[in-house]
């Protein structure tokens, strides 16, 4: 998959140091983008640096907090002074709650994980979007989930804000659409990444349980999803505006 609408383009991403978020800023700089990656783990952004010198474009990662303005407006600020405006921003950082029901989700568990997953999400577009509206043209894809859209994928907290992601998301695409925004998300599935580690540890039953319930019957890798993103944040999607693309080997289907 090549895309040379990418080279020279600023791509702003959240939760770049592992999973989705790294495929993503690994697959944008393969293909000439300038990618400035946001994430609380240094030591995964200096391996995302590593996996991507390789390639023609480039890779700066800033240690931050998505949840603390102070952190985002320095993160925007140095993302324009190294590589100009931002054309494209994904929103992938978030955080699992342990599948926990609400009886055995305390108050600052769900605040952490609304505030991580929604109110984060919310608080970089804030900061990336007026210089989007400027350039009259910008792409903002938010990473939703299947517990997004049913029950099972996660806990009473984790599944609350990926459906508040989604429709975070139509409502950002439906008021700045006419401004040249165009704004998406994507639900994931069982993807293999570092934050399902768990599921994988031991005898690795809940994996075998989770690829056996999938109609694909594997699970995907987070390269896969990268992939997707690259064509839903390109030219040849610009009819596509405040939709959920799933991507889950027909977990939905069934």
């Amino acid at each position: 998959m090549h895309f040379d609408e990418y080279k020279g383009k600023t791509v702003f991403i959240t939760g770049a140091a592992s999973g989705i978020g790294q495929a993503q800023a690994i697959a944008f700089v393969e293909q000439g983008a300038n990618v400035f990656g946001v994430d609380i783990n240094q030591t995964g952004l200096n391996e995302t640096k590593k996996k991507t010198q390789q390639f023609s474009g480039s890779f700066f990662g800033y240690t931050g907090d998505i949840t603390k303005q102070a952190d985002l407006k320095t993160a925007v600020q140095k993302a324009n002074s190294l590589f100009g405006p931002i054309q494209i921003l994904l929103n992938t950082a978030g955080i699992l709650d342990d599948y926990a029901p609400t009886l055995e989700t305390s108050e600052e568990l769900w605040d952490q994980i609304l505030t991580v997953n929604l109110k984060g999400t919310y608080l970089v577009t804030n900061q990336v979007l007026p210089q989007l509206l400027e350039q009259k043209h910008g792409v903002v894809i938010n990473m939703a989930s299947i517990a997004g859209k049913v029950a099972g994928g996660g806990g009473a907290a984790y599944t609350a804000s990926k459906h508040a992601i989604i429709g975070y998301t139509k409502q950002l695409d439906y008021d700045y659409s006419k401004q040249g925004i165009r704004a998406n998300a994507i639900a994931p599935g069982a993807i293999q990444t570092p934050m399902n580690a768990a599921d994988f540890s031991g005898d690795a039953k809940v994996a075998q349980w989770v690829a056996a319930e999938t109609p694909a019957g594997r699970w995907a890798q987070p390269e896969e999803v990268a992939s997707l993103t690259l064509f839903l944040a390109s030219e040849q999607a610009d009819y596509i505006h405040g939709t959920v693309m799933t991507i889950d080997g027909g977990w939905l289907e069934k």
